[in-house]
């Protein structure tokens, strides 16, 4: 069998292939035209946005790890309407979805940036709510079932395109999330995010970050990552797109088992710009292997040996 299908629909948003690239390691797409077609992906989520340009945190804001990075960049972005005239119509040339990730301080903010990128041509948004909500405090919209489905449902109203929220990992319990996040009107969900991590300089005994705390990605966190995607896709009936700490195929192989219809890869572009082209080959090449003819036979087919 030397044909594998590769398509996925998530609900309304059909990719050629399972494979995207995770917001914030991949800039806008210009950065990475000099190593990877950016035709060969499935989609393309872009560095995230806010209604407003912002400068992000101060420096250091990134640091190394033994399995990853912990970084606190601040959503340094030029603003939504910066991205509509600039960015959007050099990323539509290429045969990719287009993606935006969202993110805001308040519900208004997040519904305005919708309001806006409803009236584009982008594909779908996925909405951060890993935010911190200032009206309560700086509690972050994701960590409560209520938030997760007061701010999905409140922009889902002023969303016209494909909704995707990303869930985040510092959480009690991912399952409560995932079908908060279904129930507000999500057409799909993306998950992990990263998982919060502080680093110290011992000789200057002060934290490594000049936040002091980050958010940690990479290989560490993978084990965290596909179990929560094991349990949030066994929990709601829309499709996950997993990440978190993808570093090659057979780790994304180790997503679509637990549960994920399509994966994101993140840290791993900044180590290796042409890993998204290696994991598309690596998938294609592990299903012809297993004689399958296309990648939703292994989607959830995981299995616990003692149950």
């Amino acid at each position: 069998m030397s044909r594998v299908d590769l398509k996925v629909d998530l609900n309304g948003l059909t990719l050629k292939n399972p494979v995207t690239v995770a917001s914030g390691t991949f800039g806008f797409g210009r950065e990475f035209t000099d190593y990877l077609d950016l035709n060969i992906l499935g989609g393309i989520m872009v560095k995230g946005l806010t209604l407003e340009e912002r400068k992000g945190n101060p420096t250091p804001r990134v640091s190394e790890t033994p399995m990853g990075m912990i970084n606190s960049v601040g959503l340094q972005n030029p603003g939504v309407e910066y991205f509509v005239k600039e960015e959007l119509p050099f990323l539509k040339q290429f045969d990719t979805k287009v993606i935006v990730n969202i993110n805001g301080n308040t519900i208004e903010e997040y519904c305005k940036i919708a309001e806006i990128l409803s009236k584009t041509s982008v594909d779908s948004m996925e909405l951060n709510i890993s935010c911190p909500n200032v009206k309560r405090g700086g509690v972050s919209f994701g960590r409560e079932p209520e938030m997760v489905y007061e701010v999905t449902n409140k922009v889902r109203q002023y969303c016209d395109k494909h909704l995707i929220v990303k869930l985040s990992p510092n959480v009690k319990d991912i399952k409560e999330i995932a079908i908060a996040a279904e129930k507000g009107g999500a057409d799909c969900i993306s998950l992990i995010n990263t998982v919060i991590g502080m680093a110290i300089d011992i000789e200057n005994q002060t934290t490594v970050l000049a936040r002091g705390m980050g958010g940690l990605s990479g290989p560490a966190i993978k084990p965290i990552a596909v179990r929560m995607v094991y349990e949030a896709a066994n929990s709601v009936s829309i499709p996950v797109i997993g990440m978190g700490g993808i570093m090659n195929y057979r780790d994304a192989i180790e997503f679509f088992l637990a549960g994920a219809n399509a994966i994101s890869i993140g840290t791993a572009n900044l180590i290796n710009p042409w890993v998204a082209r290696e994991v598309i080959d690596g998938i294609k090449e592990y299903i012809k292997t297993k004689g399958y003819g296309s990648i939703k036979e292994i989607i959830g087919k995981v299995r616990i040996p003692s149950l």
